[in-house]
C-alpha cells in the first residue's frame, strides 16, 4: 500500500520496558526521522517524546497505545490530521506555582508553533497516580481517581477539543531507578503513563497523551547521559505531546476512510519486545515484522517464542531494515 506515493509502517518502542534506544527521551526519535524521510510512519508517543523538544515531523501519526492496538486489530482507521483543536487537562493536586510553569509553557508552544491549545481543564478531584518498578523490571503503576479524569475531558470535548493532553502530579521519580540519569534501566513513570492515555483514548475515542508534572520542576545542573538529557533541562515535559498532538491522526469507526490495518507495509519492534498486540496481528494480516538487534529491552520475547514466525524478519540495525524495506 501506499499513501501518497510511500510506503506505509508503523515504528514502536513500548514505553517502560528499559529499551536500549527509544527507553529514555526521545532517544529513537533520529531513527524514526530516518524513516519518516521516506515512509508515511506511524509512531507511539515514547518514541519521539523528549519533553521540550520533540522528534515529531509531518510525516509521521503520533498514535497512543491504546489506540495502535485497536489500529492492528482492524477495529478503527486512521485519519490523517492537521492542527488539531487540543485540549489540556490538570490534575488538581498540581500546586499553583508549577501549574503557572505549565501555563506558560502551553502559551508559549500556542505562540511560537500556532499550535491550536482550544482550552485546559483542571480536574474537580486529585487524580491519585502511583508508579513504581515491577518484577522482571517493567514500569507500570495505579491511578486511584480515574473518573476525575475523564470527568474533564467530557468538558473539553463539549468544548470542540479533538485532542486531549493529559497533565497529572507525579512525585519524585528519580528515587524509582537512581540509575536512569546514567542512561541504564527503565523509566520509572512510563508504566503508569500508559494506563491514563489508554483511559481516554479507550472510552472517549480521540488522540492522547500524558506529561507528568512534578512539584520541584527546578532544573538540576548535573551531567546525565545524553539518551537522557531532554528531561534534565526543563521544567515540563509538556511541549513533546502538544507537539505530537497537534497532527495525530483522528480515529474513524467508519472503515471506508482514513488508514486501515491493510493499508500497512511493515512494523518495526524492538529484537525482543514481540508479545503484543501489534506483533500477532501484524502475523495475522501477513504484514512482514522487523525485530531490530540493536534494540534490546527488559523483557524476553524474541521471534523463537512465537508459534507463527515467518514473517518475523530478525536484523541487526534500523538503517539495515530501512534499506530492506525501501528495496522490497
Amino acid at each position: 500500500m501506499t499513501y501518497k506515493n510511500q510506503k506505509v509502517g508503523a515504528f514502536i518502542v513500548p514505553t517502560g520496558i528499559g529499551a536500549s534506544i527509544g527507553g529514555y527521551a526521545g532517544d529513537a526519535s533520529c531513527y524514526a526521522r530516518e524513516f519518516a524521510k521516506h515512509t508515511q510512519l506511524i509512531v507511539n508517543p515514547n518514541v519521539v517524546n523528549a519533553a521540550c523538544f520533540s522528534g515529531i515531523t509531518d510525516n509521521m501519526l503520533y498514535t497512543e497505545g491504546y489506540t495502535l492496538d485497536s489500529f492492528f486489530k482492524d477495529e478503527i482507521n486512521l485519519i490523517p490530521s492537521m492542527n488539531n483543536k487540543i485540549g489540556i487537562i490538570y490534575d488538581k493536586a498540581i500546586p499553583q506555582d508549577a501549574l503557572n510553569v505549565h501555563i506558560n509553557t502551553q502559551n508559549a508552544v500556542k505562540t511560537i508553533y500556532g499550535t491550536n491549545i482550544t482550552a485546559y481543564e483542571i480536574t474537580d478531584e486529585e487524580v491519585g497516580v502511583e508508579f513504581f518498578i515491577a518484577e522482571g523490571g517493567v514500569s507500570t503503576g495505579d491511578v486511584k481517581n480515574i473518573e476525575t479524569v475523564g470527568r474533564a475531558c467530557q468538558k473539553l470535548l463539549d468544548k470542540g477539543c479533538e485532542a486531549i493532553a493529559l497533565v497529572c502530579l507525579f512525585d519524585d521519580s528519580d528515587e524509582d531507578n537512581e540509575n536512569y540519569a546514567d542512561g541504564v534501566g527503565v523509566d520509572p513513570v512510563g508504566g503508569v503513563e500508559a494506563i491514563l492515555s489508554h483511559y481516554v483514548s479507550k472510552h472517549f475515542k480521540v488522540p492522547c497523551a500524558h506529561a507528568p508534572a512534578f512539584i520541584d520542576y527546578s532544573i538540576k545542573p548535573d551531567l546525565v547521559n545524553p539518551k537522557a538529557s531532554a528531561e534534565y533541562i526543563t521544567p515540563t515535559f509538556l511541549p513533546c505531546i502538544l507537539l505530537g498532538l497537534a497532527n495525530a491522526p483522528k480515529i474513524s469507526m467508519d472503515k471506508t476512510v482514513g488508514l486501515n490495518i491493510t493499508d500497512l507495509d511493515f512494523l518495526v519492534m524492538p529484537y525482543n519486545a514481540l508479545g503484543s498486540i501489534p506483533i500477532f496481528e501484524a502475523l495475522k494480516h501477513n504484514i512482514p515484522v522487523y525485530a531490530i538487534k540493536e534494540n534490546q529491552t527488559e523483557l524476553d520475547i524474541t521471534k523463537n517464542n512465537i508459534l507463527k514466525q515467518s514473517n518475523i524478519i530478525e536484523i541487526g540495525t534500523y538503517k539495515e531494515a530501512l534499506c530492506k524495506i525501501l528495496e522490497s
